[in-house]
């Protein structure tokens, strides 16, 4: 079987037939008043401009923007740019097509990323927050979630590993700060560190774009994340995690998002502010490199 045609190797004058995802679609009237469909079509190597002028209604109710489609059609160049002349386009078997071939992926090396997160973990020698890190790590669903999760749908570590990407950054940050306040708690603040966008393994469904699951639509990444870690820290024997531990924990995940989204508004604990602010710290400067400063 010839492999699919991927954007970065389309030529002009060659016919196609491929799988692409559909991330723009417009019906528009030519200048004769016929309906046409201008379409944007992508994969990991790039994206390009398609239009059907042959049965336009007919072939835009075999499909909706977000699908992975399949294309037949013949590449022409068009004021300077490659465009496709679709003569058929229908939304993709499911079953037969793997949509993280379409959608963007970490530059770092995830086996890389994935010895700092098993280093990071060996950092904290609290016998329970220990034995929770053991258990996530442990379980072989949720790190391929872990490394297959983007972060944001559209701003930082958007793409697929960000999420074990901006895990191990934050991680790595909140290590480096305890060495400088050494009053911290480093094995509360790392542990938080790890596990603090851990419901993000949850939250996006993976299709011609990120999407959100209704888990996540319904309760965002912090409310899961608590829940999972619950559930966790309920198999752990209290004489290694104690009470008190369980909800240090859960106050700084709960609330690294700042202080307003803390219990009174404010931080319990100097490890709570400190991820805050760490987290703060990646997305913010991640996502200059990524999309430029502010304005």
């Amino acid at each position: 079987m010839n492999p699919l045609p991927t954007v970065s190797a389309l030529r002009p004058a060659e016919d196609i037939d491929g799988v692409f995802a559909c991330v723009r679609k417009d019906r528009l009237l030519s200048r004769a008043g016929t309906p046409y469909l201008a379409l944007e079509l992508r994969d990991r190597t790039g994206s390009v401009q398609a239009r059907a002028f042959r049965d336009a209604d007919l072939l835009a109710g075999r499909f909706e923007r977000g699908d992975l489609v399949r294309v037949a059609g013949r590449v022409e160049r068009f004021r300077d740019e490659l465009q496709i002349d679709v003569r058929a386009i229908a939304r993709a078997d499911a079953a037969q097509v793997d949509p993280a071939a379409f959608l963007p992926h970490a530059y770092r090396d995830l086996e890389e990323l994935d010895g700092f997160l098993e280093h990071l973990a060996r950092e904290v020698y609290d016998p329970g927050y220990r034995a929770l890190l053991a258990d996530l790590l442990g379980d072989a669903e949720l790190r391929a979630a872990w490394r297959k999760a983007p972060c944001t749908r559209g701003g930082h570590h958007a793409y697929m590993g960000g999420l074990l990407e901006h895990t191990v950054a934050v991680a790595t940050l909140a290590q480096e700060t305890c060495l400088l306040h050494v009053k911290l708690d480093s094995d509360l603040l790392i542990a938080a560190a790890l596990v603090h966008d851990v419901g993000k393994t949850r939250e996006f469904t993976y299709g011609a774009d990120f999407g959100i699951s209704e888990e996540g639509r319904l309760l965002g990444h912090v409310q899961i994340g608590a829940r999972m870690l619950e559930q966790r820290m309920a198999r752990i024997d209290a004489a290694l995690l104690s009470e008190e531990r369980r909800l240090a924990l859960l106050h700084c995940v709960l609330c690294h998002h700042g202080p307003d989204s803390a219990p009174g508004r404010r931080f319990g604990s100097p490890e709570a502010l400190a991820l805050a602010r760490i987290n703060a710290l990646d997305a913010s400067v991640k996502g200059a490199l990524e999309h430029g400063l502010p304005g």
